[in-house]
């Protein structure tokens, strides 16, 4: 599957403990990446500051459905369910 254009829910949902460029510390479960835009694209997109978390996601019908608001939901829990 490929990611949906404008998703973004891999870029809120989950926590991320690496460095991205403008979040050195990383970035929190549920909080907004500050590389996403207002489209919800990612603007370091591709870039090798982009962490290897990020570029090793792969969209999964199974986590990302059919919906944005459905990948999001399921993103949300399993990032609970790994803490």
């Amino acid at each position: 599957m490929e990611c949906r254009l404008g998703c973004g829910a891999c870029c809120i949902a989950p926590s991320i403990s690496s460095a991205i460029p403008g979040m050195p510390e990383g970035k929190p479960a549920g909080v907004r990446c500050v590389q996403l835009d207002d489209n919800n694209l990612c603007k370091i997109f591709g870039q090798s500051g982009r962490p290897e978390v990020c570029s090793g996601f792969k969209a999964d019908r199974a986590v990302c459905g059919q919906e944005n608001s459905v990948a999001l939901s399921n993103l949300i829990v399993l990032e609970t369910l790994t803490r």
